[in-house]
């Protein structure tokens, strides 16, 4: 059987939330114990330090990824999962590679177009504050995946562009060197769902509106309770379709549970109701993976020797490749 290989970077920056759990991490573990899939997953901890410049955080976000994907269930027997800065070889072709990709490539790059749109915007110079991160980052993206011959790559709509460019840079130097390079795809699933978070807008740690993954039961009840809602009384129809509250249940329910919280919506559900459903609804998902990613922190070390093999077994991947990448460029031993 030809399995398709799936690789996909979590970058370590602030705490894992609810939607970072519905849109990434779920469907990533679900399709990792495919019989057909062989799962590439890494912390992405060198594309941190484009947008975190805090050493402390960036360390502690590390290890509460680690944690959160292990006490999720990530069988690494089967994924490879491993930190980026752990595998050499990445940067090494990052440097081969940009040396091929085309900096006009890189000015059509979302990201930097958007940095330098604000910066003439407000009057400045249209690089100010852009770092060669932020340019080459594409180019560090590409690396990534095909370092590993990923053949897809599940992301959002706003990184279709970055593997585009990925496949471009493979086609490029496939055909001046030599055709080493997989050319990877796309992958975006629309019915994973893109939680909104407190205040209905997208969840994401930029709007300071998440539901971060593991709170404590009391905080997380908490945090439900602040979701924004409307002013209509209890026995008041509700629409589901423009309710944050539903689109989070929708997002952790059963098809039946969703159907009947539809019909609860209909017929008048009180909000605090629905919010006191919607704890227990997430809480009972979550309580035992709690109790395990708790357990996880408080060993570092085990995180570390399931990094340090992943590692190992990436390296077996990448070594091997590089070396070819190196003598298709002319970088070789002279014996």
């Amino acid at each position: 059987m030809n399995k398709q290989r799936v690789l996909t970077g979590i970058t370590t920056t602030g705490t894992p939330h609810l939607g970072n759990y519905v849109g990434a991490i779920r469907p990533a573990i679900e399709a990792s114990r495919a019989d057909d899939t062989e799962s590439f997953l890494f912390l992405a901890d060198y594309h941190a330090l484009i947008k975190c410049q805090d050493p402390a955080m960036v360390r502690q976000s590390s290890k509460e990824i680690a944690a959160t994907w292990l006490a999720l269930g990530l069988d690494t027997e089967r994924a490879v999962f491993y930190r980026q800065s752990d595998v050499p070889e990445i940067t090494e072709l990052t440097w081969i590679l940009c040396c091929n990709a085309a900096k006009g490539l890189m000015n059509r790059a979302h990201a930097y177009k958007a940095a330098v749109q604000a910066n003439e915007e407000a009057g400045e110079d249209p690089d100010f504050g852009v770092t060669m991160g932020l340019f080459s980052y594409p180019v560090l993206m590409a690396a990534d995946i095909l370092l590993f011959g990923a053949h897809q790559v599940p992301v959002g709509r706003d990184q279709v562009q970055h593997v585009e460019m990925a496949r471009d840079i493979a086609q490029r130097f496939n055909h001046n060197f030599a055709e080493l390079f997989t050319l990877p795809s796309a992958v975006v699933d629309d019915n994973v769902a893109l939680l909104q978070g407190l205040d209905g807008r997208k969840m994401s740690k930029s709007y300071n509106n998440t539901i971060p993954l593991f709170l404590p039961e009391k905080q997380l009840r908490k945090s439900i309770n602040k979701i924004k809602t409307n002013l209509l009384e209890p026995g008041e129809p509700k629409n589901p379709d423009d309710s944050t509250v539903f689109q989070i249940w929708a997002a952790f329910a059963s098809a039946g549970e969703t159907a009947r919280m539809r019909r609860e919506f209909e017929a008048g559900i009180a909000w605090g109701e629905a919010k006191k459903q919607l704890f227990e609804l997430i809480n009972d998902e979550l309580s035992a993976p709690r109790e395990r990613y708790l357990q996880l922190l408080d060993d570092p070390s085990h995180i570390e020797q399931v990094l340090q093999r992943g590692a190992e077994r990436a390296r077996s991947y990448s070594m091997p490749l590089l070396k070819q990448v190196r003598e298709a460029v002319g970088i070789a031993r002279m014996d």
